[in-house]
């Protein structure tokens, strides 16, 4: 419960009550800016406030405190080109900062337990991400196209955009099917495949679009199985 009360602290301080003017402010001036002192001041009043505990107060603190330390570093170290890794790392260890504090309030019994009622479900989650990527993809090696011919079709995409959005797509089947609702994976897989082999019979290349296609089938398919197991 303290996690979800120090998240949704979390989420309105940092994207619903700062201004971009703020931001903007922050980037320009770093520790210099009254903005970054009032923001860190507003975690520290919310995280009170939604832990509705006055004897917390040092939870609370303790989030605001380390929010500014993090904060900062990111405006010093980060750069136009890297602000991007520097928004997720410094969201990935304001979160991490909540759980700790959470779990070291918390019953230590709980989260074990949790974890072990859960195992198969995490456990499904984990392999449908990066370890399916590599076997789907060394699965199908044997059919890699030869994009050597010039005269070949090609479309330009983004860098790794296809192994992300094979996990997410695993992932969505995975929740539908371990929620119970099917017909969530059906119309996952009707838009994908809408979406995914229109452009492909643009490009009028039999062998990417079978390549494609087998690839697809394979991903749903651990999808599928994944969550039939995990259910079981």
């Amino acid at each position: 419960m303290i996690f979800t009360q120090l998240i949704l602290a979390h989420l309105l301080g940092d994207f619903i009550f700062q201004p971009n003017a703020w931001v903007r402010d922050k980037e320009k001036k770093k520790a210099k800016s009254i903005w970054l002192y009032l923001h860190v001041l507003i975690h520290f009043a919310l995280a009170w406030l939604f832990l509705g505990d006055l004897s917390l107060w040092w939870m609370a603190a303790a989030v605001a405190a380390t929010h500014y330390f993090i904060d900062l570093a990111k405006l010093v170290y980060q750069k136009k080109n890297t602000k991007r890794r520097w928004f997720i790392m410094d969201q990935a260890l304001h979160v991490g900062i909540i759980a700790v504090l959470a779990v070291s309030y918390s019953d230590p019994e709980w989260y074990l337990t949790y974890i072990e009622q859960h195992l198969n479900y995490i456990t499904g989650f984990v392999f449908l991400t990066v370890p399916s990527s590599i076997i789907i993809k060394n699965l199908i090696s044997y059919w890699t196209p030869d994009y050597s011919d010039k005269d070949t079709t090609q479309t330009e995409s983004l860098v790794d955009a296809g192994k992300y959005i094979g996990i997410l797509e695993r992932l969505l089947v995975f929740i539908f099917i371990c929620a119970g609702h099917w017909e969530g994976a059906g119309f996952m897989i009707a838009a994908k495949s809408v979406f995914r082999f229109s452009d492909l019979a643009q490009a009028r290349q039999r062998k990417l679009t079978e390549y494609v296609l087998i690839g697809t089938l394979l991903s749903f398919g651990f999808a599928i199985l994944t969550g039939i197991l995990v259910k079981m």
